[in-house]
């Protein structure tokens, strides 16, 4: 009897260190933008901090890793505006010096392995409009991920990563998909319509997406196989939700 115990004892720990080691593989990249000017104009953008706080929190409550990269590395800018929100995510994040500290000296996303990660999810701000679609190392690592299994995610202004991501038979990623992001009627309703460099809802439709939307500001996630897309700031919790429940199923 006392034999039979000590196995069964053995093989919950042995189950525990199994339990622990294949939740410390799943491991999410959020990467945001590394630009910090609108267009030609005096005013300053960067990435959105809800659509990175928010979808951090839905995963590091599934317990699993974060990190956080940057086109460029280093410190990231960050949109002013989203500082204004009184967003309990954004002060839960920011009071924890570990958390913060991921986006003041973030990864540089030339120097990763998409390897290393069960997903990306690539964070909006008006900044990425700029310096996502054009990205080799981008579209490297997104490309490397989701052919081998990953996850591809994007929320926002975020989907302008996907724009230019082709897969090793030359076609994109997001052709034939079910994809969202910020639509033609919220950019045009922030004033912004006439200084982004192009229509993210229309760029997404000219690669072969099939591009929906919900009223402004209302929360819209879409999943199809693998790629995960969000409307708007709205709808950056609700994608972390969903990247959990597509790393659990795994």
């Amino acid at each position: 009897m006392r034999l039979s115990t000590r196995m069964i004892q053995l093989g919950l720990a042995a189950a525990m260190v199994f339990s622990s080691f294949t939740m410390a593989a799943e491991k999410v990249l959020i990467v945001v933008t590394s630009h910090s000017q609108m267009g030609t104009s005096n005013e300053r953008t960067g990435y959105w901090l809800g659509e990175v706080t928010h979808p951090y929190k839905e995963l590091a409550d599934a317990g699993i890793e974060v990190d956080i990269a940057s086109i460029a590395g280093g410190k990231a800018p960050v949109d002013e505006r989203s500082l204004a929100e009184a967003d309990a995510t954004n002060q839960w994040f920011m009071a924890n010096s570990q958390h913060k500290t991921k986006l003041q000296q973030t990864l540089k996303l030339a120097d990763l392995k998409a390897s290393d990660y069960k997903a990306v999810l690539f964070a909006g701000g008006h900044g990425t409009m700029w310096d996502f679609p054009q990205d080799k190392a981008l579209q490297r690592f997104a490309a490397d991920l989701y052919q081998n299994n990953g996850i591809v995610a994007a929320v926002c202004h975020g989907p302008a990563a996907l724009l230019n991501i082709k897969l090793a038979d030359g076609s994109y990623l997001i052709a034939g998909k079910q994809v969202t992001g910020f639509s033609n009627t919220e950019e045009e309703q922030v004033k912004l319509a006439q200084v982004v460099p192009f229509s993210l809802q229309d760029q997404l439709t000219l690669r072969g997406a099939h591009f929906s939307a919900a009223a402004n500001w209302q929360s819209k996630v879409l999943v199809d196989q693998r790629l995960v897309t969000g409307q708007n700031p709205q709808s950056a919790a609700a994608v972390g939700q969903a990247l959990v429940r597509l790393l659990k199923s795994k």
